[in-house]
């Protein structure tokens, strides 16, 4: 399952709307954290620091203020960080349809490294037996296995 392919390219964010949504979360509308909002809502799966920084790199945006508003925007509930096991923090922007609800699970693939959104796909989580008490609140939901382009042997 590629990356690229997981789900449609989502519609860009205007300046506008950017700024609108970071000002809603109670953050000034700053150059680099409408640029960090606008990147991640066009991406089409979450993206590492690294990532948003090379991403961002023509704009004159240093590393740590990359960091600085990846940290201040997912505090403020505009982005979502991802911490899938593996030792590198993800970011995404926190979907704004009711309909998806806030989360949705991902995909990872063992083989590559790989994430995918699963923003197409549904699951279901009932307990086996009827009395079994509830868990906690699940909040994330992350899929392993492995990707087209590895099953293919083209990663």
């Amino acid at each position: 399952m590629s990356a690229e392919h997981s789900h449609s390219t989502a519609p860009p964010l205007s300046i506008e709307g950017a700024r609108e949504l970071v000002r809603g979360a109670g953050l000034r509308g700053t150059p680099a954290r409408l640029a960090v909002v606008q990147c991640l809502t066009t991406s089409l799966r979450p993206l590492t620091h690294a990532e948003v920084s090379e991403k961002l790199a023509d704009r004159g945006f240093d590393q740590s203020t990359i960091y600085r508003c990846l940290m201040e925007l997912s505090e403020a509930g505009v982005l979502t960080r991802l911490d899938l096991g593996d030792s590198i923090r993800r970011y995404e922007r926190v979907s704004s349809d009711v309909h998806a609800g806030p989360e949705h699970p991902h995909f990872m693939c063992v083989d590559c490294g790989s994430i995918s959104c699963l923003v197409d796909y549904r699951f279901r989580l009932s307990p086996s037996q009827n009395d079994a008490s509830p868990v906690g609140e699940i909040t994330e939901v992350l899929v392993k296995g492995h990707c087209r382009e590895c099953l293919a042997g083209t990663p």
